[in-house]
């Protein structure tokens, strides 16, 4: 299993220099979430990949159905390129409760959906150096093949994370199409390994990622291992640590997120 935790918030400079405390303090990665507005997840990125080696980076999550997906596909392989080779992208449809203001987007449910996937087929042709793309719901063309040349990302296959409902096939299926599952809907151990027993039983990628969430105590190291343990055993391959809680940016939920990525991963 490896170890990632979830930014809550905060100023730029705030989040960057929590990167930079998470890879001096052992864990694998770092996530940013991607609100419709405020500081930019992107732009963080991008700061965190120059002031860090190891760590790998991505958003947690891109609602990608509100973006166009050529302009993530830049801003990824941006990333990527900064970081030496390690962006990550998690996608979803979005929250329309949370994140997206009275601006005319799409909130149909299945609309989105079907947005994300011929999204997702757009980010992957451009990655791979395409420059024309039609699909159900996207038209792009660009005469300029340099620009594909220069903003090749270092990875060859950058990881798609996607969320996907549990246990709902349709939702699941589409988590076949990417690298790694944000499954909502689990509640135990148990129910992480139904999930992964179906992925393996509908031919699943075998280096497929399957994340859970929570909140381990910093103070309590044995403590924050047995928690983690149980889902490490049921098949999950990532445990992300949160602090989802409102308000994210308040000096108390700013020391205690430090306090928690300075006591390192519940390894």
């Amino acid at each position: 299993m490896k170890y990632g935790v979830v930014l809550p918030g905060g100023t730029g400079p705030e989040q960057v220099e929590q990167a930079v405390l998470a890879e001096r303090s052992g864990w694998d990665a770092v996530f940013v979430w991607e609100a419709a507005s405020g500081v930019d997840a992107w732009s963080l990125l991008a700061a965190m990949a120059t002031l860090t080696s190891r760590i790998r980076l991505g958003t947690m999550l891109t609602p990608l159905p509100w973006r166009r997906p050529w302009k993530v596909a830049s801003q990824v392989a941006t990333v990527d390129q900064l970081s030496g080779g390690r962006a990550i992208l998690g996608i979803g449809v979005g929250a329309t409760a949370t994140d997206l203001p009275d601006t005319g987007e799409v909130t149909d449910l299945r609309e989105r959906a079907a947005m994300m996937d011929d999204g997702i087929d757009l980010l992957r042709a451009l990655w791979a150096g395409g420059t024309s793309h039609h699909g159900p719901h996207y038209d792009y063309d660009v005469a300029r093949p340099d620009l594909a040349e220069v903003g090749a990302p270092v990875q060859e296959h950058i990881p798609i994370w996607v969320v996907a409902a549990w246990p709902r096939p349709k939702s699941l299926r589409r988590a076949l199409r990417c690298d790694g599952v944000i499954p909502q809907g689990l509640e135990t151990p148990d129910d992480a390994r139904a999930l992964r027993a179906w992925l393996t039983d509908h031919d699943a990628a075998p280096g497929l990622d399957v994340l859970t969430e929570g909140e381990t105590p910093a103070d309590d190291p044995v403590a924050a291992r047995a928690q983690v343990a149980p889902w490490a055993e049921a098949g999950c391959t990532w445990w992300l640590e949160t602090r989802w809680e409102l308000p994210h940016h308040s000096p108390e939920r700013m020391r205690q997120i430090r306090d928690r990525i300075a006591a390192g991963p519940p390894a």
